[in-house]
């Protein structure tokens, strides 16, 4: 009874703190005059408005179709609002924490672990704020959860004679939840291969090929639609193409924050104006990337990109901090008008959240100890491409959104465990008191056994790197600003 009130209890302050989170993220939002949509944004709205208007579905060669397609049918079914889609994706935010938990568990987490997992990217204000914004971060985030968690559960299929048949139907799930993410963004375009691991193995069964069939046809079946387009719009079978732009913008950048006088929005119609077609305006600027190279010396251009672009990407100035109102000189927009009261809140529980997890997720990694089978590669690789292509290309720091559930995994591992020791300290203080009554024949209970959910505790070698790591995420995080000496006169 003790176990079921006390989980009863966590439950209800998971749902307060949650239902305060959003209460305050809609009212920064609504309580003065509705945000305004910037960017991608603005742009996402205005071609879904098209596209009901009788406008093309896919005018773009730079960015992918499903966003606007999703803003539109939304809009056809519920109204032409804005809020129709935050709600929509707020929905689709619960969901990615729903997915997130269980994915955890097949990962071998603890259920507590899982839970710490969901519940932090459900609290941390500037991930939760994305279920409000029009990028289509959220749906792309949910495409991609989706598609692992039926990945494992397809290779589980594969691998057992009863569930055998099953395989290949939930992996063309898989692949047709990974064809929707790469319609949403080119993030996955140079990776999607790589999903097919799941589907090897060394020993028998055999029979892997069935499902990773089934897979490529579920990607082939969504994307097909956007590839003829290419074809008959561009001459090559394509959904968008902005890979040498970003990577021209990337080595170009100046600053270690993003929006610090941003050049993409000024570059971006030189860019389209270089050429006629994709291919033409590639080659343009793939010219002035080799050129830039050749220039700077490629020692030079590594360094300047390893000793910038983390800063981006990490930064605790996150897309939510950036709306908030401060000074353009620090790569605020100030497209919330929220009261001071409100911007230094926000801004703390961003802070203080996006602290937390990369604190906790850096100790999670370096004291993990589980086994490792083939999600956790895929993961693993998934993890390592990102970082790899983050490296060169233009970085903002919403790039970061596709990572943070498994830093949120990783956090939830070292936040699990220190609940269960406080746990167990309590335990022991109690029976120490009931045994103070008692003979002392009677021996205490231990401080927390070993087991699956519990391992044996980290030794120092592991607690050293991880506070390593932890201080190498701060320094990334909080000191951009200072390292750049931003609105320094």
């Amino acid at each position: 009874m003790t176990l079921h009130v006390r989980h009863r209890g966590t439950a209800l302050a998971f749902v307060v703190l949650f239902a305060l989170g959003q209460a305050l993220l809609w009212y920064a939002y609504y309580g003065h005059g509705a945000k305004v949509l910037i960017g991608d944004e603005q742009g996402y709205q205005d071609t879904a408005l098209a596209i009901l208007a009788g406008g093309p579905w896919m005018p773009s060669s730079i960015w992918p179709p499903l966003q606007p397609l999703l803003l539109a049918a939304l809009y056809w079914l519920a109204g032409s609002h804005v809020l129709v889609a935050q709600i929509a994706q707020t929905l689709l935010l619960l969901a990615c924490a729903l997915l997130l938990r269980g994915l955890w568990r097949e990962l071998g987490g603890s259920v507590a672990a899982a839970n710490w997992a969901a519940a932090l990217l459900l609290l941390s204000p500037p991930i939760a704020a994305y279920a409000q914004w029009l990028w289509p971060e959220i749906p792309h985030l949910f495409l991609l959860l989706a598609a692992l968690r039926l990945l494992a559960l397809a290779r589980r299929q594969w691998l057992a004679p009863a569930a055998h048949g099953r395989a290949a139907g939930t992996a063309a799930l898989a692949g047709v939840c990974v064809g929707l993410a790469l319609l949403a963004k080119s993030l996955l375009s140079g990776f999607w291969p790589l999903f097919l691991l799941m589907f090897v193995r060394r020993t028998r069964p055999r029979g892997g090929w069935r499902a990773a069939a089934a897979f490529v046809l579920g990607l082939g079946l969504v994307t097909a639609p956007a590839l003829v387009h290419g074809w008959r719009s561009h001459g090559k079978p394509m959904i968008a193409d902005s890979s040498v732009y970003n990577l021209w913008m990337g080595l170009t950048d100046r600053w270690r924050s993003d929006y610090v006088q941003d050049m993409g929005g000024i570059e971006l119609p030189a860019f389209l104006a270089s050429g006629s077609t994709p291919q033409q305006r590639n080659a343009v600027y793939l010219g002035k990337v080799r050129e830039w190279v050749a220039g700077h010396g490629l020692g030079n251009v590594l360094a300047a990109q390893l000793g910038r672009q983390y800063f981006r990407l990490f930064n605790a100035k996150t897309l939510l901090v950036s709306q908030l109102p401060g000074p353009a000189c620090a790569g605020h927009l100030s497209t919330y008008h929220t009261a001071p009261w409100l911007t230094r809140t926000l801004t703390w529980l961003n802070h203080a959240s996006h602290a937390l997890i990369l604190v906790a997720a850096a100790f999670g990694l370096a004291c993990w100890r589980r086994r490792m089978g083939m999600l956790h590669l895929v993961v693993v690789l998934l993890a390592a491409y990102q970082l790899v292509l983050f490296a060169f290309i233009h970085v903002k720091a919403r790039f970061l959104l596709p990572l943070m559930p498994f830093l949120c995994g990783l956090a939830g591992e070292v936040l699990a465990r220190l609940a269960a020791s406080r746990r167990a300290v309590g335990m022991c203080t109690a029976a120490a008191g009931e045994a103070s009554g008692r003979s002392h024949t009677h021996a205490a209970p231990p401080a927390l056994a070993a087991s699956p959910d519990h391992p044996p505790g980290p030794g120092a070698a592991r607690l050293l790197a991880g506070a390593a790591l932890a201080a190498l995420l701060l320094v990334l995080a909080f000191a951009p600003a200072a390292l750049d000496r931003l609105c320094a006169g």
